[in-house]
């Protein structure tokens, strides 16, 4: 079973764990779940202060009331946009990161027996990967 994009960006924690109850109960002994999810190693690492700026990061968007919670590895933001027809747009943004002991622990909960986490560059997946504190993202397999 292989999830489209990240896993449960924007989910409640609850909801994320009943997602992947789902996918755990849809799959077969030897069965294996593939997705990525967002590296809670990356925002630690890099200074959370860098991580949070406001500044624009790419094209016309813009941030303001950004937070990182240590706690619930939740990133909260509010993206300001004005697409090419001067429309405005605000968007609240709410992404969950997961660390790696998080991620084995849940789908250990589910009874997956087999789980291998790496970097994942985007557009380019490979086991090959080591994950580290520069992968944004992280490659999860995880077999029943």
């Amino acid at each position: 079973m292989l999830c489209e994009g990240g896993f449960s960006l924007m989910e409640t924690d609850q909801m994320n764990f009943q997602i992947l109850q789902n996918a755990a109960n849809a799959l077969k002994t030897k069965g294996k779940l593939i997705f990525t999810t967002l590296n809670g190693l990356f925002p630690l690492f890099h200074s959370v202060k860098e991580f949070l700026s406001p500044e624009a990061k790419s094209g016309n968007a813009t941030y303001g009331d950004c937070s990182f919670d240590l706690m619930t590895f939740r990133y909260t933001s509010t993206i300001y946009i004005e697409d090419d027809s001067n429309n405005k747009k605000e968007i609240q943004y709410n992404e969950r990161y997961y660390v790696p002991s998080e991620i084995t622990w849940l789908l250990k909960t589910l009874n997956f027996q087999n789980i291998d986490i790496f970097g994942a560059k985007l557009g380019a997946f490979s086991r090959a990967d080591k994950l580290s504190t520069e992968d944004f993202e992280m490659l999860v397999i995880a077999e029943k």
